[in-house]
């Protein structure tokens, strides 16, 4: 980060909690970074009502057939606002190969299980928490990792850890790991825009482990 907060571009598709926890972090004078758009591929998203209440531009990019031609019309709207991070908080879509060389190394997600565990395609939202009670899995967690073109396999940048409770239904399960996501998302974001953690060092790090 180089002057200044860092620019933040966050990518939703649904609700938009983890949306609102970072715009509350930016609140405080001394956070590192600023929400300076949001985009949903769905209009609807109540994601996009969040950030206007905040005061921060909210646009729509549909999603196409050609995940390309998303790709592009996406990267025009960051363009715009002069992003120079991607969050994605809860969205639904893979973002193309493009795309993600266009950011790489500047683009995050947050994924609601201890990754590698409980990750890849078709793995989202309650589908993630049924597996976990379906394993008989005693912890479970969230994990902020950099996005690459494999789908929840990029370095891992944080992870908070759960227990899995006897009684726990989805809905329990998801409650626990969504208050741990609130938290340890911004605080991922401030690690990673201020430098104390870089995608090429976690890259190559993991690289020798194999």
């Amino acid at each position: 980060m180089r002057g200044g907060r860092a620019r933040l571009a966050v990518l939703v598709s649904g609700r938009g909690t983890n949306l609102q926890a970072i715009l509350d972090a930016t609140r405080a004078p001394d956070y590192p970074a600023e929400v300076v758009v949001v985009v949903s591929d769905r209009p609807g998203a109540y994601a996009l009502e969040r950030a206007r209440q905040a005061g921060v531009p909210a646009h729509v990019v549909p999603w196409s057939r050609d995940p390309a031609d998303f790709g592009r019309r996406l990267a025009e709207v960051l363009d715009a606002h002069q992003a120079q991070w991607v969050c994605l908080a809860g969205f639904l879509r893979i973002l193309p190969p493009e795309f993600v060389q266009r950011y790489r190394g500047r683009i995050l997600n947050i994924h609601p299980s201890l990754l590698p565990a409980f990750g890849g395609r078709g793995m989202y939202g309650e589908r993630v928490h049924q597996a976990v009670l379906a394993s008989g899995a005693v912890e479970s967690g969230c994990t902020v990792h950099f996005v690459t073109e494999d789908v929840d396999a990029g370095p891992v940048v944080a992870q908070a850890r759960v227990p899995v409770l006897p009684d726990d239904t989805v809905e329990t399960l998801a409650a626990r790991v969504a208050e741990q996501e609130h938290r340890l998302y911004p605080e991922a974001i401030r690690r990673v825009v201020t430098g104390q953690v870089r995608f090429d060092d976690l890259a190559a790090a993991e690289q020798l482990a194999r």
